[in-house]
């Protein structure tokens, strides 16, 4: 390294952004992770034994993945190569893997291989990787917000010990704040000022990403009111950095999440829950009609005979979105979530469909009565078509004849549930029955 270089690395040092001046120097350091890297876990085990497996490390942005790989490498003193899936390829990876083989063969330790933001690999680029870990010439160390299952291929996940990272939580949040605080007074000779509301508020945004907390304190200092050496920090000023700041999905997992959420919040009977979810989807851009069109599929699936009104309400509203844009179109989608909500609920007609199909599947499709066969043309009663009572000619416009195939005449599919006003349909079927 000449002196240009070490320069170069002292500037780095000096101008690198707060959340990397702060990032851990030890175990003992990292905050919000006690699960992962308690005394008996796989980490700490692997650290005692001085041998790591392969591992694949997911969760939210912001929680640690980069830092707690980096020091499994300081502590086992083992090489550590990092690779970046958004801007590196085959070609990369394959210098590393060379120089780990080449640094084993010369008896200079082993090599962990990080790849941040694996997810992005493409599935030739993780193949790539099969034989190299499967022999033992790096040890892989993957990190990714993304649900493993999803975004990691199948043969590549089968050789990696999964590691969840959580969201860091309140504590350790304070904790961090404090920690950052404290570092940034002694770096820029200042004493800052903060109260209980400016801090919940700070950590509450944050959404148990650190990074995304030691920023926001950073835009907070610089914008709270100075007085000589000392900087007040407020309600005000904390809302008003944030104030037009939109959320948006941290992955894809959370889209899918939400929307899941919604979903079974609505199933469960709580507009509390719904629409506390639906404005979560409005405000990360999610697509008005991605959320009409799922709400026109619970109406059916969830309400259903219960309130047969629900999806004519559900189908207004996905019109609603093809004629009324955003933000007005907001109303009409709450209006909905709210109703699907407070209705009575019945999967009846879904869990007939997927009886009836399955029976299918499994039996084959048996043909109808003879009677129940077309008879609009000439020669059906040669053939034998006849029979049919026509229900309309008699009371209640109602008349008993079998209408399943003969073999299985007297077989269910559709059983009622005695929520609204499918109670009333099948009370009056009953009924009219008991007439005959």
């Amino acid at each position: 390294m000449d002196l240009f270089e070490l320069n170069r690395i002292n500037q780095m040092k000096n101008f690198a952004p707060l959340a990397e001046k702060l990032r851990p120097k030890s175990f003992d350091e990292v905050l919000g992770q006690e699960e992962i890297l308690k005394e008996d876990g796989l980490i700490m085990r692997a650290m005692r034994a001085k041998s790591l497996p392969s591992i694949l490390l997911y969760g939210p942005p912001g929680t640690g993945k980069t830092t707690i790989a980096e020091l499994i490498a300081k502590d086992l003193n083992m090489n550590f190569k990092k690779v970046s899936a958004v801007s590196s390829g085959i070609k990369d990876l394959r210098e590393v893997v060379d120089n780990a083989s080449e640094a084993l063969r010369m008896n200079r330790g082993r090599t962990i291989l990080f790849i941040d933001e694996i997810h992005r690999f493409s599935t030739s680029q993780q193949d790539f990787l099969l034989p190299y870990v499967e022999a033992g010439d790096v040890v892989l160390v993957g990190a990714t917000t993304e649900n493993p299952f999803f975004a990691v291929n199948k043969a590549l996940l089968s050789r990696l010990i999964l590691i969840e990272v959580k969201s860091l939580k309140k504590d350790a949040l304070l904790n961090l704040l404090q920690r950052v605080k404290e570092a940034y007074e002694r770096e820029n000779g200042v004493n800052i000022s903060m109260d209980d509301i400016s801090r919940d508020f700070l950590v509450t945004r944050a959404d148990g990403d650190a990074r995304r907390l030691i920023n926001s304190f950073e835009v907070s200092v610089l914008s709270g009111d100075r007085e000589g050496d000392n900087i007040i920090i407020n309600e005000n000023t904390v809302r008003d950095n944030f104030m037009n700041q939109t959320l948006k999905y941290d992955n894809a997992d959370a889209h899918y999440d939400t929307i899941s959420a919604f979903i079974k919040s609505m199933r469960g009977s709580d507009p509390d829950a719904s629409i506390y979810y639906l404005s979560q989807m409005l405000l990360a851009g999610e697509d008005p009609r991605f959320i009409a069109r799922r709400m026109l599929i619970f109406a059916s699936e969830d309400i259903s005979l219960a309130d047969p009104n629900a999806i004519n309400i559900a189908a207004s509203c996905f019109y609603a979105t093809t004629v009324i844009g955003l933000p007005e179109v907001e109303i009409n989608l709450a209006q909905t979530a709210i109703y699907l909500a407070l209705a009575p609920k019945s999967n009846s007609t879904y869990r007939a469909l997927i009886e009836a199909k399955s029976f299918i599947k499994e039996h084959g499709a048996l043909a109808p009565p003879i009677y129940l066969r077309d008879s609009h043309y000439a020669g059906a009663k040669t053939l034998g078509i006849e029979g049919y009572d026509y229900p309309h000619d008699y009371k209640n416009d109602y008349i008993k004849q079998t209408y399943l195939p003969e073999d299985i005449k007297d077989k269910k599919f559709y059983f009622d549930k005695q929520n609204g006003a499918e109670k009333a349909m099948n009370d009056y079927i009953r009924k009219i029955k008991d007439d005959q």
